[in-house]
């Protein structure tokens, strides 16, 4: 990644991971749990949001992480079906984070006379970053890894007694995800990108109309 596309990639990074993680807070606050509210992490702030190494996963590898937002299911009513919906809130909210820049990105290109040229390209590149960090944030999330949310997601589906099993073996799937993101970057061969390639492209020429 070169000089320009870094410095045009932390903004929309820090927009991405905040927002992520915002909604899981806030989603949690609606169902009962204020623990997020409590900590603080009810806010939009990126400083309050930020997980070095998932941001710089971000950058180097496009795919990453916030600082998780602490959650007590203790506290819903229903545990399995709300701990569920808080963990789609952060996909959720990215997913219609990369919609909202596309509307503005159609807009923008439908009245190019009205910004100066060298404005309207910074603009274009800014909202192009922003639609695929927001779009690699909610499918790398979506990965039913722990801790990725697709984790919680998949044991909310699950029939209990296969759900437990299923948590036995989640204190492996932080090395199964590290590993696999070092391999790609070594090896130029990423099975993420593979994976998520496909939905990312095929999105972002939806949202763009590219």
């Amino acid at each position: 990644m070169n000089l320009a596309n870094l410095i045009i990639s932390i903004p929309t990074i820090l927009y991405a991971l905040t927002i992520h993680e915002y909604f899981h807070g806030w989603t949690a606050n609606k169902f009962g749990d204020p623990t997020a509210k409590l900590q603080g992490r009810l806010t939009l702030n990126p400083l309050a949001h930020i997980d070095i190494m998932g941001a710089l996963c971000f950058v180097f590898a496009r795919f990453g992480w916030g600082k998780p937002v602490p959650i007590n299911p203790s506290y819903f009513r229903n545990p399995r079906r709300d701990n569920m919906i808080v963990s789609f809130a952060g996909p959720a909210s990215n997913f219609v984070s990369a919609f909202l820049f596309g509307v503005i990105f159609q807009l923008l290109r439908s009245i190019p006379f009205i910004i100066p040229v060298n404005i309207a390209a910074i603009l274009y590149n800014l909202l192009i970053s922003g639609i695929i960090m927001n779009l690699s944030l909610a499918f790398f999330n979506m990965i039913p890894l722990f801790p990725l949310d697709g984790s919680h997601i998949l044991e909310g589906l699950l029939p209990h007694s296969i759900a437990m099993k299923y948590k036995e073996v989640e204190r492996y799937c932080p090395f199964i995800l590290l590993g696999l993101i070092v391999m790609g970057n070594f090896t130029g061969f990423s099975i993420l990108s593979v994976m998520l390639g496909p939905p990312i492209q095929y999105f972002l020429r939806v949202f763009t109309g590219l």
